[in-house]
């Protein structure tokens, strides 16, 4: 991927399909590095983090996951999670973005000049069609390298350019907390010399 100083940019992040693709190459994601080395390289105009989130829980575990990101520069876009019974009878969850993604892509393409887009589903085709119709470049980040492959060949192929997230992690990986030995205690607590 190409970045010039002058490129107005966006970034669109697709949190669930980010989320599993990176879970598949077993990292975790420093957003906060991310965005900075983003703002370093181009003008960045904007960058968007989309998920669903479930009403009405007392704790979320994506909260604070939102929190930090609308802290730290991104646009967060949430919509609740919908749940329904198919037809089994078993208790689903639905939670798609693309729109919300789709909508956004088409509204700030006048106003950019490069779109990055992470996700590998393959009905972001369509629209990264109709950005580069605007005349901005697009790049896709998702991976090939966990099998079955986190990007559809359709939007791979229509991109500009495709950058492999397991290439990516090695600039932008959160590093993991050790694991703690547990705590050995003797009871009664032994006297303080």
């Amino acid at each position: 991927m190409t970045l010039y100083p002058t490129d107005r940019l966006a970034l669109f992040i697709d949190g669930s399909n980010l989320y599993a693709s990176a879970r598949a190459l077993n990292a975790d994601l420093d957003f906060k590095a991310m965005i900075e080395s983003f703002r370093d390289r181009a003008v960045l105009m904007r960058a968007y983090y989309y998920t669903a989130v479930v009403e009405g829980e007392e704790f979320s575990p994506i909260r604070p996951l939102i929190d930090f990101l609308d802290y730290n520069g991104f646009r967060v876009v949430t919509k609740p999670v919908k749940r329904f019974t198919d037809g089994q009878g078993q208790t689903r969850t639905k939670g798609n973005m693309d729109i919300e993604i789709a909508v956004d892509m088409l509204e700030l393409a006048p106003h950019i000049d490069h779109a990055i887009l992470f996700s590998g589903d393959g009905d972001f085709r369509r629209v990264v069609e109709a950005v580069q119709a605007h005349g901005v470049r697009v790049t896709v980040v998702s991976t090939l390298k966990v099998q079955p492959p986190h990007i559809a060949d359709e939007l791979r192929r229509q991109a500009d350019s495709f950058i492999e997230l397991a290439d990516l992690i090695t600039q932008f990986e959160r590093p993991r907390a050790p694991a703690t030995a547990p705590t050995v205690r003797t009871f009664p607590p032994e006297p303080a010399t």
